[in-house]
C-alpha cells in the first residue's frame, strides 16, 4: 500500500464553487494544514445581490468553503439555509454572515479567520483577490464582462480580472509557496478553476512553489471550457499556469494529454458526474 503523507502536509486548494467544496472535503482527509484560496469574481444570485448593495466580494463560495472544512455545529450545517420571504429571500445565511463581518472589519483576511473560528473550521478560507473583481472574458470578437455573462459565452478566448492589476492578500501568496501540494479543480474551467488564478500575484507564487501543482480533470465535459483537456492545459498555459500533474478518474474516456505526469484514480461518485471526496482524498494523498 501506498504511504500517505506526514501529517504536516500543507495542502493548498485553489478554485471556486462546488468543485472546490469537494476538493476540500478530500484533502481535509488526509493533511495537517489546509488553505483554500477562493475566486471572489461570483455576480449571480445571492452573491450578486449583496455585491450590488454592499460592494463587497461574493460571499457565496467562500460560504461552501466553509461547509466543506467546518465542524458538526448547527451554524456549519445552516450556513447553506436560504431565507423563502421579504427583502431576504434567497439569501444564504453564510452569505450575510460572511458579507457583515467583512463590512464590520474592513478587513476581508481577518473577517474570515473569524468565520472559520465561528464555525470550526480545519482550515484557513482565503480570497485570490484582496479586493472585489469581476471576470472579463474574450471571445476573439467581443468581450463579455461578469461571471454570469462568462458562464454563458461562447469560445471564450482569454480571461483577465477587472481590476486587471487586482493584488492577493500577503498570507495568500505565502500559503501557495509554503504548500507542499497544490490543488487546482474540478469545477467550472474558466469562472472557477481560471479564474482563482487570474491574479498576477497568485501566478507568481504558483510559479515559486515548491510543491506540485495538481490539476483535477472534471469527470464530464464543462460546458464553459474547450472539449479536449489538451486544451484545457494549452489555456491554463497561456494565463501562465503549467500542472505537474493531471489527475484523472480511471474510467474515464477523455484523451489524456501529453505533458504534465497522467495519474488515473478512481474518483467518481456513483452518479458519475461529480467526484467522491473520499475517492478524491485518497488518490490525492497517495501521490
Amino acid at each position: 500500500m501506498t504511504e500517505r503523507p506526514p501529517a504536516a502536509t500543507r495542502v493548498c486548494a485553489l478554485g471556486g464553487g462546488h468543485g472546490l467544496a469537494t476538493s476540500l472535503r478530500a484533502v481535509r482527509s488526509y493533511a495537517g494544514e489546509v488553505t483554500a484560496v477562493v475566486s471572489i469574481a461570483d455576480d449571480g444570485g445571492s452573491s450578486g445581490r449583496i455585491r450590488s448593495i454592499m460592494g463587497g466580494p461574493a460571499p457565496g463560495d467562500l460560504r461552501r468553503c466553509f461547509e466543506a472544512l467546518g465542524d458538526a455545529s448547527m451554524l456549519t450545517a445552516e450556513m447553506g439555509w436560504r431565507f423563502e420571504g421579504g427583502e431576504l429571500a434567497g439569501h444564504a445565511l453564510g452569505n450575510l454572515v460572511i458579507s457583515g463581518l467583512v463590512a464590520a472589519s474592513d478587513d476581508l483576511v481577518s473577517a474570515l479567520d473569524e468565520v472559520g473560528r465561528l464555525v470550526g473550521a480545519v482550515g484557513r478560507v482565503l480570497p485570490a483577490t484582496s479586493v472585489p473583481v469581476d471576470l472579463v472574458a474574450d471571445t476573439g470578437e467581443w468581450e463579455v464582462e461578469g461571471q454570469v455573462a462568462v458562464h454563458r459565452a461562447i469560445g471564450v478566448v482569454g480571461l483577465r480580472l477587472s481590476p486587471v492589476d487586482a493584488p492577493a492578500p500577503t498570507e495568500t501568496v505565502a500559503a501557495i509557496e509554503a504548500a507542499d501540494q497544490i490543488v487546482l479543480g474540478p469545477g467550472s474551467f474558466f469562472t472557477s478553476v481560471l479564474a482563482a488564478t487570474l491574479s498576477a500575484d497568485v501566478r507568481g507564487a504558483l510559479a515559486r512553489r515548491t510543491g506540485p501543482l495538481v490539476l483535477v480533470a472534471n469527470l464530464v465535459q464543462d460546458r464553459e471550457g474547450p472539449a479536449e483537456l489538451a486544451d484545457h492545459l494549452r489555456v491554463l498555459d497561456e494565463h501562465g499556469v503549467q500542472p505537474d500533474v493531471l489527475l484523472m478518474d480511471d474510467r474515464s474516456d477523455r484523451t489524456p494529454p501529453i505533458g504534465p505526469e497522467v495519474i488515473r484514480a478512481p474518483l467518481a461518485g456513483h452518479d458519475g458526474r461529480t467526484h467522491d471526496p473520499i475517492l478524491l482524498g485518497s488518490a490525492l494523498a497517495n501521490m
